[in-house]
C-alpha cells in the first residue's frame, strides 16, 4: 500500500512520549508508507478507550499504547478486538516479564520515572559542556571525552548536544581554510579524536540553502570550488592529527553519534590494550 496513510494511534495514560519515541523508530523501517500520527494522552477509563478505538474503526490504523494498569490493558484489547483494529501493547508483556522474572510486582504508577542518579547527571553537565565549548570556543580539549574536528555545517554543533545527551563530553573544532588549527589539538590525546567530512556536492547545497536562508551574500561560502578547498584543507589536519574520519553525507545525527562512540570506545581499549 505504498502511498497510502497509515494512522498510528498513540494511546498513553501519561504524555505518550515513550510511545512516540519508538513510533519514531518504526516508522523509518517503511520508506515508502506515509503514517499519520494521533495523539491520545491521559487515557485513564474505559470510556476514554472506547472512544479513542471507535475514531480507528474500519481504518488503516493500529493502536500502539502504553498503559500501566492491567485492567485498562485487557479492557483496550477487548475493544480493539471487536472493532477489528491492530494493537500493540509496548508495556504490558515487558512489565509481565520482568515481573514474573523478579518475583517482584511493578508500582503500576503511570508516568512513573525513574529517579535522578549519577546518569541523569552526568547528561545534564555533558549537554552543559557542548554548549560551552562550541565551535572551538574556550578549549576544553583536554576535558573532553570526545574531540569533533571538520569544517562548517558537518553537522559537529547537533552531534555535540546530542553525545551529550548520551552521556559524552563532546568539544569540537572548526577547519577554516588558510587558518592554522588551534595548538592545543596537536595536544590532545589521539583515541579521542574524530574527523567529520561531507561530499562536497552537498556541503554546497546546505551551505547554499543557510545563506539563502539568512539572507546573506556570502557566495563563497557555498562556492563548489572554495567548498573543495575546505575540504581539501580538513583532510590535510585529519591525517596530520591521525585520527579517523566519517563521512556525514547521508548519516542521521543519531547515527553518526552511535558510529563516533564505537570509534573512540574501540580505539580507547586498544590503547590500553596495548599500554600506551
Amino acid at each position: 500500500m505504498d502511498g497510502d496513510v497509515v494512522e498510528l494511534h498513540i494511546v498513553s495514560d501519561s504524555t505518550g512520549e515513550t510511545a512516540a519515541k519508538l513510533v519514531l523508530a518504526l516508522e523509518a523501517q517503511f520508506a515508502g508508507l506515509v503514517f499519520e500520527e494521533v495523539r491520545h494522552p491521559r487515557v485513564e477509563s474505559e470510556e476514554d478507550l472506547r472512544r479513542v478505538v471507535s475514531q480507528a474503526r474500519g481504518r488503516p490504523a493500529v493502536m500502539i499504547y502504553t498503559l500501566v494498569e492491567p485492567g485498562l490493558r485487557a479492557a483496550m484489547r477487548l475493544h480493539c478486538r471487536r472493532a477489528r483494529v491492530h494493537y500493540c501493547d509496548l508495556l504490558g508483556h515487558p512489565i509481565d516479564a520482568i515481573s514474573r522474572v523478579a518475583g517482584v510486582a511493578a508500582r503500576m504508577e503511570p508516568g512513573a520515572r525513574a529517579p535522578l542518579d549519577h546518569a541523569y547527571f552526568r547528561r545534564i553537565e555533558a549537554i552543559e559542556f557542548a554548549v560551552k565549548y562550541d565551535d572551538g570556543i574556550g578549549g576544553g580539549l583536554d576535558e573532553a571525552d570526545i574531540v569533533l574536528v571538520g569544517v562548517s555545517r558537518t553537522s559537529k554543533t547537533p552531534l555535540s548536544i546530542f553525545l551529550g545527551y548520551l552521556g559524552h563530553k563532546a568539544a569540537n573544532v572548526p577547519i577554516v581554510r588558510g587558518v592554522e588549527p588551534p595548538e592545543a589539538l596537536f595536544e590532545v590525546d589521539s583515541h579521542k579524536i574524530v574527523g567529520l567530512t561531507i561530499d562536497p556536492a552537498r556541503l554546497a547545497e546546505i551551505r547554499g540553502e543557510r545563506v539563502r536562508a539568512m539572507g546573506a551574500p556570502r557566495r563563497r561560502y557555498a562556492d563548489m570550488e572554495a567548498v573543495q578547498e575546505e575540504l581539501d584543507s580538513a583532510l590535510r589536519v585529519h591525517r596530520r592529527l591521525r585520527c579517523p574520519v566519517i563521512d556525514v553525507s547521508e548519516l542521521s545525527v543519531e547515527e553518526t553519534a552511535m558510529r563516533i562512540i564505537r570509534l573512540v570506545d574501540r580505539r580507547r581499549l586498544e590503547r590500553e590494550g596495548s599500554g600506551a
